[in-house]
């Protein structure tokens, strides 16, 4: 699996338990995580160097503010799952960015409106053998992939890979894009 897809999961694993265990009483069964890494290519694969992104929106109760989900979320949450070697002080937190999440699952949600391939892709890191429509998703030869976060407007990441098949190189093209 992609290393940003086993850290969302964990990171959401966690959630869980400190939910369930009272570590954080207040939140509730509701939560989303999304985790944004920078890789190095090494030739022969792409190696994770450091989380440049975490974003965690999770349902909460009435009482709480947002600046103690904030702390409970790294303390309890972020620091027991991803190793400090991967967090520096340019990673940046997104916990909760759209603001109260008070009302949450069916009731919260109206549905999955664009997100359905990078579920399928896991993250977006993995061929869209899944996808039907691929041919319209990517261009013949260039992949791109932006992610973007809610409550968030910049996307968080951009990635461009031509496979060695463009006429400009991959960074210009990325510098294009952003």
């Amino acid at each position: 699996m992609p290393f940003t897809h086993v850290l969302s999961t964990k990171l959401g694993a966690k959630l869980t338990e400190v939910r369930k265990n009272k570590t954080c009483p207040w939140l509730r069964p509701d939560g989303k995580t999304q985790v944004t890494v920078e890789y190095n290519n090494d030739g022969c694969a792409m190696v994770p160097i450091r989380v440049h992104t975490v974003l965690i929106s999770t349902q909460h109760d009435e009482t709480v503010n947002n600046d103690q989900i904030a702390k409970d979320l790294k303390e309890h949450v972020i620091k027991p799952v991803i190793s400090l070697q991967y967090l520096d002080d340019r990673t940046i937190f997104h916990l909760n960015p759209s603001g109260r999440f008070v009302i949450g699952g069916p009731h919260g949600d109206a549905g999955l409106t664009g997100r359905k391939i990078i579920i399928d892709t896991y993250g977006g890191w993995v061929l869209m053998v899944e996808v039907l429509s691929r041919a319209r998703i990517l261009p013949r030869w260039t992949g791109v992939v932006r992610t973007y976060a809610i409550g968030v407007a910049e996307p968080l990441s951009v990635f461009v890979a031509t496979n060695k098949t463009g006429k400009i190189p991959d960074k210009d093209i990325l510098a294009l894009i952003k």
